[in-house]
């Protein structure tokens, strides 16, 4: 080498040795953040099948999962921001506000979380989706009880996500997820409306006969 880059062989020992020391980390949390992502599916899962005592345990086994996770790479603040962490947590949130929503309890928030603000949202949006999964399933047993509330908490969620009007580099793609909501409750109120209807005809038809 001449002589102006003579030490540009140590800095290139500094940089591989930087970036072999981040790839390990990121090595070690990617199965963490998938392990909880499965986590969260068998919570969702256990949502619908109104086992809600072990939704709870699997998320709190996801939320463990990715502390350790959020620890192992907190000496790189941009893995912190990198797909795998987002959607890990992306998945926290939609199966803890899902659970929250079915059990007739208030919204956690992303600092009870302990998550970024954008896979919160996202999570919010995703979470619409599992609520029309829940309310067809409770629709086809002739269960309305629910229906109007979280048809309802459905509408304040998409009502809230379309005034995030941020880039999509800041809210993580939350266009796309907000467009997708607006689908989804427009089908699950037709689906309720229609439901509901046919539930007070055959109602007035039982009592009709029960009067003959």
């Amino acid at each position: 080498m001449s002589g102006l880059t003579d030490n540009l062989e140590s800095i290139a020992d500094h940089i591989r040795e930087s970036f072999s020391t981040k790839d390990a980390a990121r090595e070690r949390v990617l199965p963490l953040c998938r392990e909880a992502i499965r986590h969260c599916g068998k919570a969702i899962r256990a949502v619908h099948r109104q086992e809600f005592d072990r939704a709870t345990e699997l998320l709190k086994s996801a939320r463990n999962l990715l502390t350790e996770a959020e620890q192992g790479i907190s000496a790189y603040g941009e893995l912190g921001h990198a797909g795998f962490v987002r959607d890990a947590q992306k998945e926290f949130a939609e199966g803890s506000i899902t659970l929250a929503l079915v059990t007739g309890n208030q919204l956690p928030d992303p600092d009870e979380l302990g998550i970024d603000a954008a896979a919160y949202l996202n999570g919010l949006g995703e979470a619409v989706g599992e609520l029309r999964r829940y309310l067809l399933d409770r629709m086809r047993k002739g269960n309305l009880s629910q229906g109007e509330e979280l048809l309802s908490a459905m509408d304040d969620i998409y009502n809230t996500l379309v005034t995030m009007d941020f880039p999509d580099a800041i809210t993580g793609g939350l266009r796309r997820t907000t467009d997708m909501v607006r689908g989804v409750l427009e089908r699950t109120r037709s689906d309720l409306t229609l439901a509901i209807g046919q539930k007070g005809l055959v109602d007035k038809l039982a009592d009709f006969s029960t009067e003959k």
